[in-house]
């Protein structure tokens, strides 16, 4: 009698809890997938598309005001290396500009948006001036 009642338990244990384990696991893994594939309604992944709060780079004015905040969207061009820092070139569908940051595995062909503060360098050579605007990533 000891013997049946252990082999029912035995049988009840394998066959009621595994399957709410695996099927918790199984939930709790689906959940956690899902939330790697939630993006930002205004950005689309199939190319450049302009949300409320990026900026076109070819609407940021040469002599626009060095504290203007804005966010751009683009394919990394080329990059540069620079003291403690990089510069990458970032180009959209309405023009190219440069943005100094901080971070280093931007790779080449890579699709960014970047948040940064427009500031504008003056070169003045020969009587012309050569400066140019560029972005340092907030």
């Amino acid at each position: 009698m000891q013997q049946t009642r252990n082999l029912s338990l035995l049988y009840l244990y394998r066959h009621s809890i595994i399957p709410y384990r695996l099927g918790l696991t199984f939930f709790l893994v689906a959940g956690l997938c899902s939330c790697g594939n939630l993006t930002s309604p205004s950005l689309s992944r199939a190319g450049l598309k302009f949300g409320t709060n990026v900026t076109p780079i070819g609407e940021i004015k040469l002599k626009q005001d060095n504290q203007a905040i804005v966010y751009i969207q683009g394919q990394v061009e080329k990059q540069a290396p620079l003291m403690k820092q990089w510069a990458y070139q970032i180009n959209d569908s309405t023009g190219k500009i440069w943005v100094v940051t901080n971070q280093k595995n931007l790779g080449q062909d890579s699709q960014v948006v970047i948040k940064g503060k427009v500031r504008y360098r003056s070169i003045p050579l020969a009587g012309k001036e050569l400066g140019e605007v560029y972005l340092e990533e907030e």
